[in-house]
């Protein structure tokens, strides 16, 4: 349904003021060019303090009652240096009166200006933080500029840990990205780091190394050569997420074309890939279009249709930077027949940068969603059997080592990191277990409408008439209350708020048998149970966890033959165990 579009690169859409662009050739050309090899910041370099290694969780005194209207940000990275000259002006407006405006800055850079209005002002450093003593009115909005420079860190791990990205290419061009979601945005930019800290509009400018390409968030607006050959490329995105804003700067080639949506918008695709690989980045743009049906037909309304859909490649694994997903997949190939990578990631364009957790509590909503879409993807390409196969191998990871919902303001390492006491993993492969029992429970019908309107706000998305939101656990699950008409509280608490898996403990006795329900905490857990007597298909209701089943003595009794319901498997624990056991060196 795509068709190629000519290229637009090359300085058309000269859409940003011309003052704007001056400020920002200005501070390109402030970036330092030579340093001494021995004197580059290595993997896990500059360290960053435990206050900038935090992302969300309880806020410092008034900073939750801030939001962003807007935010202005130029990046200036040099590969030569590994350091990286900046400014951001942010339209920082106040929902309850504040004592002082406190912002989230990683300390390893410093602070060359501030102000506010266009006032020079003076600003305290407190460890990872930028505080204005400025009291703002609710109501009331200020325009801060900060300028600023420094060496930011570099990851050790990305994306599983934060920082930038310095690699080359195989022929030794620069090839540099970023990831902020575990740390936080204030690792590149001076924001709000919590998830609810998105600002309104963010304005881009980076500038890019002769001969490389600096794509990023939303539109383009255009771009600028420098004297000496360096571009600045201007972008402009709504909304995004805190930790979607990305650098990505590499010698790249693009494959571009557009999409004609089953609700009548067209849709800019774009692919930003290394050279010489013609023929397989061709067949990961070839999934763009039948990707993005599936979404639209199942889910709603791309979000950002007005923007574009855009991948680049990178040199980390991958990462849901809103409108611009990070891939670094290798072009792996799977039975299933699609890139599982690319795919969860553009899920995440309706499971992070549309809908939003308010708290990293509800992680679960950004991941347990995302990973659930490439099974139910699997079906609705091939059918039942690709659904299963992909769910079984999501449940064989499922660890139960900490509840994945804590009802508690929490910081993002707190959810993800299991040291922490977060649940790793299982906001993934329990939530997408979660949903798959949760849609059989409650019909394909209740269960569509259900996400349809956590994502959107609404049951009738369509372009234009929805924009991104938060959303929270305890808002969907009132959502699925209404939708299904059932209080499904014990079904939530199970599986979000409990640790382990509800138990189906089963006693034969002749002709009866016996099932009742075991939860980590006493309740009533109300899940009905599939079985098949001797191949003969029979549904069980059990209102209060329990029921006694009539069965011929000798029968054969399979109980929950198609695998609808996330439970205890004493199979799957010992297969863990030894699994644990040989990867143990010997």
């Amino acid at each position: 349904m795509y068709t190629p579009v000519p290229p637009v690169w090359g300085g058309q859409h000269r859409l940003y003021g011309a003052f704007a662009r001056g400020i920002n050739l200005l501070l390109a050309l402030a970036v330092p060019t030579s340093v001494a090899a021995a004197q580059l910041p290595e993997k896990g370099e500059p360290p960053i303090s435990e206050q900038t290694q935090l992302s969300g969780g309880v806020r410092p005194a008034g900073q939750a009652d801030l939001t962003l209207r807007s935010a202005d940000l130029s990046f200036a990275p040099d590969p030569a240096t590994r350091r990286m000259t900046a400014r951001a002006t942010l339209v920082v407006a106040a929902k309850r009166d504040v004592a002082a405006i406190t912002l989230d800055l990683d300390s390893n850079y410093q602070v060359r200006s501030v102000t506010l209005d266009g006032k020079p002002v003076r600003a305290e450093r407190p460890d990872g933080r930028i505080v204005v003593a400025r009291a703002l009115a609710a109501g009331k909005q200020v325009t801060i500029a900060i300028a600023y420079d420094g060496t930011p860190h570099v990851a050790v791990n990305a994306p599983w840990d934060d920082g930038m990205v310095w690699s080359r290419t195989p022929d030794g061009r620069p090839w540099i990205a970023s990831t902020t979601e575990g740390y936080g945005c204030d690792l590149l930019w001076p924001c709000l780091d919590f998830p609810t800290g998105e600002p309104e509009v963010a304005t881009l400018h980076i500038t890019a190394p002769k001969g490389l390409k600096a794509p990023s968030n939303g539109r383009l607006l255009g771009v600028d050569t420098l004297a000496d050959g360096r571009t600045v490329w201007h972008w402009r995105a709504r909304q995004p997420n805190t930790y979607a804003i990305a650098i990505n700067i590499g010698p790249y080639e693009v494959i571009e074309g557009s999409y004609k949506s089953r609700f009548g918008n067209t849709i800019p695709l774009f692919y930003w890939h290394l050279p010489g690989e013609g023929a397989q980045a061709r067949k990961l743009f070839d999934e763009f279009a039948p990707t993005l049906d599936f979404f639209e037909s199942v889910i709603g309304p791309y979000p950002f249709g007005d923007e574009k859909l855009g991948v680049v490649e990178t040199p980390h694994k991958g990462m849901e930077h809103q409108t611009i997903n990070a891939y670094g997949n290798g072009y792996a190939k799977a039975p299933e027949g699609f890139d599982w990578l690319f795919h969860h990631e553009f899920s995440h364009e309706w499971f992070a940068n549309q809908l939003t957790a308010t708290n990293w509590d509800d992680y679960w909503l950004h991941e347990g969603f995302g990973s659930y879409m490439q099974p139910l993807y699997g079906q609705w390409r091939e059918g039942d059997a690709r659904y299963a196969v992909m769910l079984e191998a999501q449940r064989n990871q499922i660890t139960n080592r900490a509840p994945i919902v804590r009802d508690r303001v929490l910081t993002e390492e707190e959810v993800y990191e299991p040291t922490k006491g977060g649940a790793g993993t299982d906001i993934y492969y329990k939530g997408s277990w979660t949903l798959h029992t949760l849609r059989w429970l409650i019909g394909d019908h209740a269960f569509s409408d259900s996400v349809r309107r956590v994502v959107y706000g609404r049951r009738d998305p369509k372009p234009g008439n929805f924009s991104p939101r938060y959303g929270s656990t305890r808002e969907f699950e009132a959502i699925v209350r209404e939708e299904s008409g059932r209080d499904l509280s014990w079904f939530f608490d199970t599986y979000l708020r409990d640790r382990a898996l509800p138990e189906l403990v089963t006693t034969r006795d002749g002709d009866t048998l016996r099932l009742a329900w075991r939860t980590e905490r006493a309740r009533v857990f109300a899940m009905p149970v599939e079985l098949t007597v001797d191949g003969v298909a029979r549904r069980v209701e059990m209102p209060d966890g329990t029921a006694t089943v009539a069965v011929p003595a000798g029968a054969h009794v399979v109980i929950d033959p198609a695998a609808r319901i996330l439970r205890r498997s004493v199979a799957v624990e010992e297969y863990q165990q030894w699994r644990q056991q040989q990867q143990k060196p010997r």
